[in-house]
């Protein structure tokens, strides 16, 4: 298995919901539901105590049967635990009463059996524009359907603000994660919440390949 497999093929976002009817009421003034939630980091024991309720979030939100749960919990899990080995790996959950959602990944050193994988979707260029260690590999960002439904374009939305505070915390200069060419629903949701193509920006080319590069600044 190449380094580039420990990846997702796929950002960790659950199919759509339902959509809502047309008569929905104007919203209220006021904060969202989504800026009620508190942010907060996991340390590495307290990620291995929440791992059920992590895997649980997962599969609440990917919709499907629950056979199907079963399968995208259990892979979902083994993508966690996998990144959770990398070097700086930071997991960033959201709460209320329960948890509502959570974004993790880890930053990239430009060297490695990472690296290595990665190199030939984002040209080593790439590093030499971004200071070493401020490159942050957003490897998950897992919220509720309606979150990518309602509300895209507002800081606070609740994948808009989890992805931005992870960016923060690390002090990463840009954020990058691989999405598959044929999961159009992620590539959609993430351009709503301020990815942008790799190719749409001048800091590297990215060549023809299954995945697709996206790009976020910490104030996107």
């Amino acid at each position: 298995m190449t380094a580039l497999m420990l990846l997702p093929t796929t950002v960790d976002l659950p199919a759509p919901g339902k959509s809502r009817t047309p008569s929905r009421p104007k919203r209220q003034q006021g904060p969202s539901p989504g800026a009620g939630a508190r942010l907060r980091e996991l340390a590495r024991s307290q990620m291995e105590d929440r791992r059920q309720e992590l895997g649980d979030l997962y599969a609440e939100t990917s919709g499907g049967s629950p056979w199907a749960w079963n399968q995208a919990r259990t892979a979902f899990l083994c993508r966690l635990a996998a990144d959770a080995r990398r070097p700086g790996f930071s997991l960033l959950i959201a709460e209320t009463t329960a948890l509502t959602g959570c974004a993790y990944g880890f930053p990239a050193g430009g060297a490695g059996p990472w690296w290595a994988g990665f190199d030939g979707h984002v040209r080593g260029g790439l590093l030499r524009r971004v200071a070493p260690g401020r490159l942050f590999v957003v490897s998950g960002i897992v919220v509720p359907p309606r979150v990518r439904r309602e509300h895209q374009a507002r800081a606070w939305n609740l994948a808009r603000r989890l992805q931005r505070r992870l960016l923060a915390d690390q002090g990463a200069a840009l954020g990058v994660t691989l999405v598959d060419v044929r999961d159009d629903v992620a590539v959609e949701s993430l351009r709503s919440w301020g990815w942008k193509d790799a190719g749409d920006d001048t800091l590297t080319a990215v060549p023809p390949g299954p995945f697709r590069v996206l790009m976020l600044t910490p104030e996107g």
